[in-house]
């Protein structure tokens, strides 16, 4: 006969198994914490952007993010909707009075421009940009994009910073912050501005905020070099390099005194790496040694002073990024001049401003992607185009152009670890609003960093009072576009 249990054996065996739950508990809770904690690079005074390992391997090493300000028009460009073109001065159906933001809207409005089909995947396009058309078979379209803010300047920061407000690192911040770079000649991200000007938040887009300023994106571009890098005409090469040997030497010394003053360690590499571009950076700027073939293909002597200025602006992306620079922003269309002048604001009269700036865009972008294709250099590196929001498919109302919309945008893809010729996500018949698939750039953002096999949820900054990260708390890997 088995022993019968007592009151007191029974809360005795409850006790220890509630023990044992309790501490299996506490075992999943530290693990879950150790998997999640946040992930900051170790970053050595002395050399702050030596090359730094992923969090797992990377697709891609560097990225070219090309930014078109002013809110390029998807459904005149890359999202192609039939049912726009057939309902063609219909009011938008289900909408009474549709107000945006410059006011009231008119009718639908079909594309400006002709979409046909592109390459073997069939892609349709439309004509306003038929180079860049002619590269669909490599291309990943996101076309569900969708926006925090109607407005230029804080739709801008958003798309390049993650946030809508001022005072955030910059993607390339954030990637050099995690990355470093293999490049120890030339800034490890670079921003090239539009010949004609910058962007409505300008340097926010390439600011460090509250990382480290050494961090921050360089900028300059073919026809404005970086300041004050020119050596004086008064000094010969010869006196030039013994005086920067002479104090190096100097620093060197000092430096051996005071290892534990990191902050004196960092200026000194700042100063050796400004010594350095000083015969770098005027030599990336300088195209005597590429063809006439190059020149031609990318447009270099074009009698479109515009055009030719970009021109000149993709192929010094292409020579910084052969060069080992880890992160290439380069801008097109300036807010300065003004809306449809300078940018893609199209509000007012579309179709007198857009074939202007596709002339500026279309020839020279392409060709930086056939280059870049043809060097080998998109096994390693990731191109993202964006802008910051789309544009209505209804013309506003007493005017000639499309006004704001965040509701539903194009991005695309290119080059390591995407997925060529394909889709992703989808607006409505009209393109008015996403709805199949919808990202937002929180999500763009966490592919970009998962490329570069960084995790977008411990890629962090302890600032304030807070983990910053480049996706606040939200942001997913979009799997789908991934090759």
């Amino acid at each position: 006969m088995q022993n019968a249990t007592t009151r007191r054996d029974f809360f005795g065996q409850a006790a220890t198994g509630l023990t044992g739950i309790a501490l299996a508990a506490m075992s999943a809770e530290e693990a879950f914490a150790a998997k999640h904690a946040p992930l900051r690079p170790t970053i050595r005074p002395e050399a702050p952007l030596a090359a730094r390992p992923a969090h797992f391997a990377p697709r891609a090493k560097q990225v070219l993010c090309v930014f078109c300000s002013g809110a390029v028009s998807h459904i005149d460009t890359f999202d192609y909707k039939p049912e726009l073109v057939k309902r063609d001065g219909q009011p938008l159906p289900g909408v009474d009075k549709l107000v945006t933001f410059q006011g009231e809207n008119g009718n639908l409005t079909a594309p400006l421009w002709k979409f046909r089909p592109r390459g073997k995947s069939g892609k349709m396009t439309s004509d306003l940009l038929p180079r860049i058309g002619e590269h669909a078979d490599d291309i990943c379209f996101w076309h569900s994009l969708t926006a925090k803010s109607n407005t230029h300047g804080p739709a801008e920061n958003q798309m390049s910073t993650g946030f809508t407000l001022d005072g955030f690192p910059g993607m390339g911040a954030w990637v050099t912050y995690a990355l470093g770079t293999e490049c120890a000649d030339l800034p490890a991200f670079v921003a090239v501005p539009d010949p004609r000007g910058v962007p409505q938040v300008g340097p926010n887009h390439w600011n460090s905020a509250f990382l480290p300023a050494v961090f921050q994106g360089t900028a300059f571009n073919a026809d404005k070099p970086i300041a004050n890098l020119d050596r004086p005409a008064a000094l010969s090469p010869d006196a030039d390099r013994a005086t920067r040997d002479f104090l190096q030497a100097l620093n060197k010394r000092h430096l051996a005194t005071r290892p534990q003053d990191t902050d004196l360690a960092a200026r000194i590499a700042a100063y050796e790496l400004a010594g350095r571009m000083q015969l770098r950076a005027a030599e990336v700027a300088d195209f005597a040694d590429e063809t006439a073939a190059t020149r031609s293909l990318y447009g270099l002597d074009d009698q479109n002073t515009k055009k030719a200025g970009f021109a000149r602006n993709c192929l010094l992306a292409r020579r910084l990024l052969e060069r080992g620079v880890r992160f290439v922003q380069l801008f097109n269309g300036s807010y300065a001049m003004g809306e449809g002048v300078g940018n893609w604001d199209g509000h007012k009269k579309i179709a007198d401003q857009y074939p202007g700036h596709a002339e500026i865009l279309d020839q020279p972008l392409a060709a930086l992607l056939t280059d870049l294709k043809r060097r080998g250099m998109l096994s390693d590196t990731l191109v993202v185009w964006v802008t910051e929001f789309g544009r209505m498919p209804t013309f506003q109302k007493g005017a000639n152009g499309r006004d704001h919309n965040p509701a539903g945008f194009t991005a695309w893809m290119m080059g390591a670890g995407v997925r060529p010729g394909m889709s992703y996500g989808a607006t409505d018949e009209f393109g008015h609003k996403a709805v199949e698939n919808v990202t937002t750039i929180y999500d763009l953002h966490a592919t970009v960093l998962h490329l570069l096999g960084l995790d977008h949820q411990r890629l962090s900054f302890y600032h304030n009072g807070i983990e910053r990260r480049l996706t606040d708390v939200h942001g997913r890997v979009i799997k789908d576009v991934l090759a």
